[in-house]
């Protein structure tokens, strides 16, 4: 029998899952991977991952489950590391719920499910805010009164299973000073961030509280005058139901577009709209580099990755033009081909298209916790 690693990603409507042979080279691809639509009804959950558990079973009869590795969007201030499961620790992470409210619960349904499923085998909780706490404490405050702040209002950042891949991998990319020199990753998919790092580790990041501030995204707004909000309360008369619908799912790539949120959709439209939704995405990357580069004091290197950013040549082609300033320089071929490295030797910063492996990082750590 041979020892399994499943990883998990449950969302509200969706289960990714993969599984990872126990002691494959670093990094591993899993075995066999993919996602299961869920059902709205309470118990969806634990009755997908009955489903997957059967499934898996049957597909891979002489292996053994041994943990069970779980994106978990918020991991508060508390927690900096992934965790083994107990009660005392679901309990705490149930009290982040408010914190990330539209994430959380699913992520914590899946936990739940498998520990009913799997009652003997290790449930692991990776947190994708973990990966930020290595961050000046200036960096993570916002201008509120101290008494709002005591009670956990501060800037988190998210995407952290991603960073932390790509900063694990940066040194078979780049020589050892610039992999841990000044380093700007480009998160881009329908959730999209950026972070800065210096040594590997994160200093700054674009989301905040929660994973609506920073660059605009497939349907969310990333960062937006707070006024908008109260006026919008105000003179429209909308709730926090209608809000938290315009910014989480009517806005973004979707909203300014009017017709899709999905870049290969808007790239290849002659409609001025879309158009026009692609410029903004690019020059609120642009705006966001200039951040974060003030805050690392230079740029030695810049990641793309995600979906957008691996794929959307044209993109990244945008951004690096109007990031010259910074010493990148692209080469046209090298970026229209997809390749690793996009910029000219002449450039003062190299610039990498780098696949990222969320899933990965989830069987590591389960793998580092099981012992």
């Amino acid at each position: 029998m041979a020892d399994a690693l499943l990883t998990l990603n449950c969302g509200s409507a969706t289960i990714k899952y993969a599984l990872f042979r126990r002691g494959d080279p670093i990094p591993a691809k899993p075995e066999f991977a993919g996602l299961i639509e869920v059902g709205s009804e309470d118990g969806a959950h634990r009755a997908a991952i009955e489903r997957l558990l059967h499934w898996v079973r049957a597909q891979a009869a002489d292996w053994t489950i041994v943990g069970v590795g779980h994106r978990v969007v918020h991991g508060g201030e508390r927690y900096a590391q992934p965790i083994v499961i107990d009660d005392a620790h679901l309990a705490q992470l149930k009290a982040f719920i408010p914190l990330a409210p539209l994430h959380q619960p699913h992520n914590l349904a899946g936990i739940e499910a498998m520990q009913a499923a799997l009652p003997d085998v290790p449930q692991i909780a990776c947190f994708d805010t973990a990966f930020h706490r290595t961050q000046p404490e200036i960096a993570q405050r916002f201008a509120l009164p101290r008494h709002i702040t005591a009670q956990g209002v501060r800037r988190y950042g998210f995407h952290g299973l991603s960073y932390e891949y790509i900063a694990e991998t940066l040194p078979r990319h780049l020589d050892a000073g610039r992999a841990n020199g000044r380093v700007i990753v480009a998160h881009l998919g329908n959730g999209a961030s950026m972070c800065g790092m210096l040594g590997r580790q994160s200093q700054a990041t674009t989301m905040g509280f929660t994973a609506l501030e920073g660059l605009m995204m497939g349907t969310r707004t990333g960062s937006l005058d707070p006024g908008v909000l109260l006026y919008l309360m105000d003179y429209a008369g909308m709730d926090t139901q209608a809000l938290t619908r315009l910014l989480y799912k009517e806005s973004g790539l979707l909203g300014v577009s009017g017709i899709s949120a999905d870049m290969r959709v808007l790239l290849v439209s002659d409609r001025p709209e879309a158009q026009e939704a692609v410029e903004l995405f690019c020059y609120r990357i642009v705006r966001e580099t200039g951040s974060l580069a003030a805050a690392l004091g230079g740029l030695d290197a810049f990641v793309f990755t995600g979906g957008i950013g691996e794929h959307a040549a044209p993109v990244r082609e945008r951004v690096c033009r109007q990031l010259g300033w910074l010493g990148v320089e692209v080469d046209p071929a090298a970026n229209a081909n997809h390749q690793e490295r996009i910029s000219t030797p002449a450039s003062k910063a190299t610039v990498l298209v780098l696949p990222t492996n969320e899933e990965w990082m989830l069987a590591r750590h389960a793998d580092e916790l099981i012992g």
